[in-house]
């Protein structure tokens, strides 16, 4: 793993963004086979229908890894489980806060993708996204939505400032920062995905909120991709690059400020995006291929006009409460029983908790959930 080690802190850059030359003999060779294979990506996603739904689970995915990199300890499986239960009191604090910080992060993904609709990405935005990402959640004291007024930075918890990795911009320099960042995002350069590097890079150095900084700077990068037409929807995750690179992604970043060096950076950002718009290719193609695979013998299985509502209704929610299914779904309630005792039998879904007294069995779509996550999420229900 590339690593840069320093015994004093990194200091942000003053003066130098945006920056004013790269090494462009280094950069090119990366720029054409980022951007094919995000086209080749966005093609994929043109031939999904309501891939919002069908593609739920990876951003839920996505959401458990950008908060895993800021040291959350929730699973996937932990956290659709709990959404199945809708309130486990049985969970102990700091899970339960692990797993409202991730359900958080899509509130706000989801937020920001709606806001979009009327704004271009601008601090508005980035301020109203943090609100809910930080709402009621461990930090929520921290002023959510509200641009720090003191200094803060970046090392082992409970370090001084001289004992930090890493100190962002002054307060009293982060409204004007902020407002140049602001400029940067609709400035025209010669290529977008150099831009929403360089966008990127500098958001994390500003660090512009007491907390949730990461995961709004990891969320800015599907919906520029969105906004800027690279995709036509905000669903690109890359998170999970960033994730098992995560000591090489903090010292290229830092790096920036340490040693001006943005074009390492941004290699290191064109193929982390390359190799992941094929990982997200790969499992998307596989989702896409799930649900044709299965929607043809759905109607047969059921023998209900319903099958397709139904398929869509469990691609939604992989993980689920068989009464959610029965009183929710808007199917009518003996169809909707017929369908789950069918599924079950011939084995599309799993019970990985069996009814007892009023409680309802929990069900899950295991197919759909080991192509997201690569493994079996609950084998250790069986």
């Amino acid at each position: 793993m590339w690593m840069v080690y320093s015994m004093a802190p990194v200091i942000y850059h003053y003066g130098k963004f945006p920056p004013t030359k790269f090494d462009l003999e280094r950069i090119i060779p990366f720029i054409g086979p980022a951007n094919a294979e995000i086209a080749r990506y966005d093609g994929l996603l043109s031939a999904i229908p309501n891939a919002y739904v069908l593609l739920s689970p990876l951003t839920t995915q996505e959401a458990v890894l950008s908060s895993r990199i800021e040291g959350t300890q929730a699973t996937m499986g932990e956290v659709l489980e709990f959404e199945a239960e809708g309130n486990r009191k049985e969970l102990y604090s700091e899970k339960a806060a692990d797993i409202y910080e991730i359900m958080n992060y899509r509130k706000a993904l989801n937020h920001a993708v709606y806001l979009l609709k009327k704004l271009p990405i601008c601090q508005r935005v980035i301020c109203e996204t943090h609100k809910i990402l930080m709402d009621s959640v461990r930090g929520h004291n921290n002023s959510p939505g509200i641009y720090r007024k003191i200094p803060n930075w970046i090392g082992p918890k409970g370090c001084s400032m001289n004992e930090a990795t890493f100190v962002p911009v002054s307060a009293d320099k982060l409204d004007e920062s902020m407002s140049r960042w602001e400029r940067y995002v609709h400035e025209e350069v010669f290529d977008r995905l150099i831009q929403l590097a360089v966008l990127h890079a500098e958001f994390e150095a500003l660090h512009p909120f007491l907390d949730g900084n990461g995961r709004i700077g990891r969320m800015l990068i599907p919906l520029f991709l969105h906004q800027t037409g690279m995709l036509q929807s905000p669903m690109f995750y890359i998170s999970s690059h960033f994730e098992a690179n995560r000591g090489e992604y903090y010292e290229r970043l830092r790096a920036v400020s340490q040693n001006d060096d943005w074009t390492g950076w941004c290699i290191f950002f064109l193929k982390a995006v390359q190799e992941q718009a094929v990982k997200n290719n790969t499992k998307a193609t596989a989702i896409l291929s799930l649900y044709n695979d299965t929607k043809k013998g759905f109607a047969e299985l059921t023998y209900s006009q319903y099958s397709i509502h139904a398929l869509y209704w469990i691609f939604g929610r992989p993980v689920f409460k068989s009464s959610d299914f029965v009183n929710n779904s808007g199917i009518p309630k003996p169809t909707a029983s017929r369908i789950l005792n069918v599924l079950k039998e011939k084995g599309i879904l799993r019970e990985i908790k069996p009814s007892s007294g009023r409680r309802s069995s929990y069900l899950a779509y295991t197919q759909l959930l080991k192509i997201v996550d690569g493994s079996d999420i609950f084998e250790s229900h069986i």
